[in-house]
């Protein structure tokens, strides 16, 4: 398990892992290559509801992870309960996620949950869904994301 590998592990989780958290995860994965850590993290996303288990991030996610250089194969998958042991860090998306994340959390956990919003420099909080939006609102969560990652990895 990465929390007790000696591993540093974040999970980002949004409510289907098809838009926000697909995203962060690109995104952190590629902030710690850029600074020759990747082999000293665990990094994975998830989603509090079933819906899209097995299915690829959202085409426009796709596009813009692949604008910006940081698209990684990813398949949706729902958080487990090993997850709250298995990672440190587990980054929701907004306060909805979080509330299902601590309804989810077991006895035991180890995992620090916590808004990824929380570590954003301009202090927007809430990462909004983009999947009833336009092709911009995936930019402004890729923008979001690049701005709070690199928070959250100066602070760990």
């Amino acid at each position: 398990m990465a929390a007790k590998s000696g591993k540093k592990s974040v999970l980002f989780v949004c409510l289907g892992n098809i838009c926000r958290s697909p995203i962060a995860e690109a995104v952190f994965t590629h902030l710690v290559r850029e600074k020759g850590q990747l082999d000293q993290w665990t990094v994975d996303s998830a989603a509090t509801c079933d819906w899209n288990v097995g299915l690829p991030p959202d085409e426009r996610g796709q596009a813009c992870m692949r604008k910006h250089g940081v698209y990684k194969e990813q398949i949706a998958r729902q958080v487990t309960e090993e997850d709250f042991t298995k990672f440190q860090y587990i980054l929701g998306m907004d306060h909805n996620n979080i509330s299902n994340l601590k309804n989810m959390l077991p006895a035991g956990s180890t995992a620090t949950v916590k808004l990824l919003g929380s570590y954003d420099p301009q202090g927007k909080e809430v990462i909004e869904d983009p999947y009833y939006g336009e092709d911009s609102d995936f930019e402004r969560v890729y923008q979001q994301c690049v701005r709070c990652c690199t928070a959250f990895l100066e602070t760990v």
